[in-house]
């Protein structure tokens, strides 16, 4: 809304000066929108705390988590909407609202946000214990994963370029996807939103990570959208990058002001209002940056958890039929939950991981100068 109204007086000046012309800038639109949507997470953080603890929307600890985890039993959670309010209002203020990337942005974060509220909503206000039946959710996903690549694979101009995925370890290499570009594009957004939901298990780990990683996109973005910067690293212009970096900016700022409450001891949990829309956020982000190989790397930790699990899951299926008796690998999964049973402390769990996404991020980062 203010770049709508303010981007248009760019040479109007006042006292001599064309103060206005500032509102062009991406730099400046990313910085005022990092400290918008922060402010907005901090104010609206408290609100929201005392209307769940009001409404009884509280977290129900599962029998299979360590037990250290019972102490945490009717704390608030849903602290998705702050995070998703915060980044809506923040990026409605400085995003251009008619950048098609954008609009691609909002749809995501609406669409896989209402799928996480209505899972939250049944579990918490309807007390149904699995709260949204999985296949739904999973369709849902799907549809979205859907709809999303066929708008730009039947919207791009350029539909070859649209549908390739670029290598960070090899100059000018790309991999053409073609028609195989869609069933990706779901997988990605199913495969992500469903790895961040698993490593919101620990108080603060999702955010510290979700944040970690969203740096190194919107680092991207911002390199992506630069024209001459692009051009002396070697990257492909996307034109409409630069609002990407605005709303990746917004994100991190959100999810700073939601870590105010979240670290140990949290005072509300992400929930999965939260968790699969900021994965299908990060999701959506790679797909349009096209790096989905990048965000591979800077997300890595997503990966490791999302890995742990399967891997623990079949495993035991396996050895049960092998055998008769099921063996773990893992003391539990997702991998959190097994340096905990360890004896590991939370606080420091979580900051070893935020330690290896920072690492993780800044190798991604660090790929730039092999194109």
């Amino acid at each position: 809304m203010i770049y709508h109204l303010l981007a248009p007086l760019a040479n109007t000046e006042v006292l001599g000066y064309t103060i206005f012309n500032v509102f062009q800038y991406v730099t400046f639109r990313a910085i005022a929108a990092f400290i918008t949507a922060l402010i907005f997470a901090l104010v609206l953080g408290p609100k929201f705390i005392r209307t769940l603890k009001r409404n009884e929307a509280v977290e129900i600890i599962s029998d299979y988590l360590p037990p250290s985890h019972k102490a945490k039993q009717g704390t608030p959670t849903m602290g998705g909407l702050i995070i998703l309010t915060g980044l809506l209002l923040s990026s409605l203020f400085w995003n251009n609202l008619i950048n098609s990337h954008i609009l691609i942005m909002y749809l995501t974060t609406i669409w896989l946000g209402s799928i996480g509220f209505l899972d939250d909503y049944l579990k918490n206000f309807r007390h149904t214990k699995l709260g949204l039946i999985a296949r739904y959710k999973l369709l849902s996903q799907i549809l979205l994963g859907l709809i999303i690549a066929l708008i730009i694979f039947c919207g791009s101009p350029d539909r070859v370029t649209a549908t390739s995925i670029n290598l960070p370890f090899l100059k000018n290499t790309v991999i053409q996807l073609s028609w195989f570009f869609i069933p990706f594009v779901i997988f990605m957004i199913v495969g992500t939103s469903n790895a961040v939901n698993l490593t919101d298990g620990l108080d603060g780990l999702a955010g510290g990570t979700i944040a970690l990683a969203s740096f190194a996109l919107g680092v991207m973005a911002y390199l992506k959208g630069h024209f001459v910067i692009s051009r002396y690293l070697n990257l492909e212009f996307i034109s409409n990058a630069g609002e990407l970096s605005i709303f990746t900016a917004a994100l991190i700022g959100t999810i700073l002001g939601f870590l105010w409450y979240n670290i140990k001891p949290a005072q509300i949990f992400l929930g999965d209002t939260g968790s699969l829309s900021l994965g299908g956020i990060l999701a959506v982000l790679a797909i349009l940056l096209r790096e989905e190989v990048f965000f591979a790397i800077a997300g890595g930790v997503f990966v490791i958890e999302a890995l742990s699990t399967i891997i623990q899951r079949y495993y035991f299926k396996y050895t049960r039929i092998r055998t008769g008796t099921g063996k773990r690998i893992f003391l539990c999964a997702p991998l959190h939950h097994h340096f905990e049973l360890k004896g590991i402390s939370e606080n420091k769990i979580v900051i070893r991981f935020w330690i290896v996404a920072a690492l993780l991020a800044a190798f991604a980062l660090a790929t730039l100068k092999l194109r």
